[in-house]
């Protein structure tokens, strides 16, 4: 039976602030609906106090800042861009057109299409989220999209000039200095000056998740990427001031960060917990990393490490850490997760930062039902048939009027009747002019 050590604030309070944010967020929406550039304009100068004369970054104003931003910087944003293209591009191998022969003549196939454009959410505030550009940009251009539009906020009023690198370098078409919900928004809705997309990607806070999900069905998402959320799998095997690190690592993405650790081990959480609170007042991020851990932060101990990979699964969490002396149990035995890091060898933050899987994943729970942004979410898998011998049609014409009269369609039936009467021996059980 599993017990908690540390518990974190009640599911309640949780919900409440979520309610709040929805309420806020669809005031805005509405707002941009109705104002179009006046509202996004109004909302970028009240949350960033950035109100330039164009949101848009022209090529002379990309290659001034790019030209700025020092070459370690930019040689480090092409080694992490080839990881994520590399990989990316082993996923796009993956997917193969196929058409197949299912009766003499009769060809059914499908074919990957990338969507005719997208929106590219880089995260900015208060940190340049450079890494979002790679994993929705360079992701997006492997898949074949012709038309990137990448958003970025500005970062204290300031341009957040390695951002804006890595998103040129990454092949945005259009690069925007504009954040939050009406950068969302303006992309999914369209305004005076920016041109809608067909689908939006990339993580953000509680209040752009929001906004992604007010506005599903309008516009598609790749998925429900939230808060930044992090839970371990540790047995006695693991070294408690690693797990103690890497749970304070995510933390620092915001105060409603989620961290939780799962252990067979009730003697390495307390000491777990014993080394966060050692670590938490030297952190230069504690003004976030202290709240999430506070208010989210979750130890629990678990019998065995069956019951742990059970309540690891329930959880249905963005980032799944195993370090247990057989790390790869995992990939065996779990099931709900955004992505697993095997091992004390590799971290969350390499996923987030630099390995080239993406680090846009889902959280919430929408694991239980999906995986995280990659190449095939900006890919339209589409079919088509075709009919090409005659003595094929009339026998699916045949069917095809047996089977429609069983559900009542008529109109269908008679389509079907038509070819098996063309193409086949049949006789039309109706005539021309409409009477049974």
């Amino acid at each position: 039976m599993p017990r908690h050590l540390k518990s974190p604030i009640p599911a309640g309070e949780v919900r409440a602030a979520r309610a709040d944010v929805a309420e806020r967020v669809a005031a805005i929406l509405d707002d941009i609906r109705e104002q179009g550039d006046a509202a996004v304009r109004q909302y970028s100068e009240k949350f960033d106090n950035w109100s330039p004369e164009s949101f848009r970054l022209g090529p002379d104003e990309i290659q001034k800042i790019v030209s700025g931003v020092p070459d370690t910087v930019l040689e480090d944003i092409r080694f992490v861009q080839q990881q994520v293209r590399t990989f990316a591009q082993a996923q796009r191998d993956s997917m193969q057109d196929i058409e197949i022969e299912t009766l003499p003549g009769v060809h059914l196939g499908h074919k990957h299409v990338p969507v005719a454009g997208a929106g590219a959410y880089v995260p900015g505030g208060r940190y340049p989220l450079t890494a979002s550009a790679h994993m929705t940009i360079v992701t997006a251009k492997v898949a074949g999209v012709p038309r990137v539009a990448a958003c970025a906020p500005p970062i204290r009023g300031e341009i957040p000039a390695a951002t804006v690198a890595a998103m040129h370098l990454a092949g945005a078409d259009e690069i925007y200095l504009l954040g939050g919900v009406q950068a969302v928004a303006a992309l999914a809705i369209g305004t005076e000056s920016i041109g809608r997309v067909p689908l939006i990607a990339g993580p953000g806070n509680a209040y752009v998740a929001e906004a992604k999900r007010q506005l599903f069905g309008e516009v598609g998402i790749d998925l429900f990427a939230g808060p930044t959320e992090i839970l371990i799998v540790a047995d006695e095997q693991a070294d408690p001031f690693v797990v103690a690190v890497d749970l304070l690592s995510q933390a620092e993405h915001g105060p409603d960060s989620p961290a939780v650790l799962v252990t067979t081990s009730e003697e390495l959480g307390r000491e777990v917990e014993r080394h966060i609170d050692r670590l938490l007042p030297g952190m230069p991020t504690k003004d976030f990393a202290e709240p999430a851990w506070r208010d989210h932060g979750e130890i629990v101990v678990a019998d065995s490490l069956d019951e742990a990979f059970d309540i690891a699964d329930s959880y249905a969490s963005e980032h799944v850490e195993i370090l247990t002396e057989n790390p790869r149990q995992a990939l065996d035995r779990m099931r709900d997760y955004g992505a697993l890091f095997l091992g004390e060898g590799t971290c969350v933050s390499y996923g987030d930062k630099v390995i080239g899987t993406n680090h846009v994943l889902p959280t919430r729970g929408a694991a239980r039902y999906t995986g995280g942004l990659w190449v095939g979410k900006y890919l339209k898998t589409v079919t088509y048939q075709e009919v090409t011998d005659p003595a094929s049609s009339a026998k699916l014409g045949e069917v095809c009027g047996r089977a429609a009269r069983v559900e009542l369609f008529e109109g269908h039936a008679r389509s079907g009747d038509v070819r098996a009467a063309k193409y086949g021996d049949a006789t039309l059980p109706w005539n021309v002019g409409g009477d049974a």
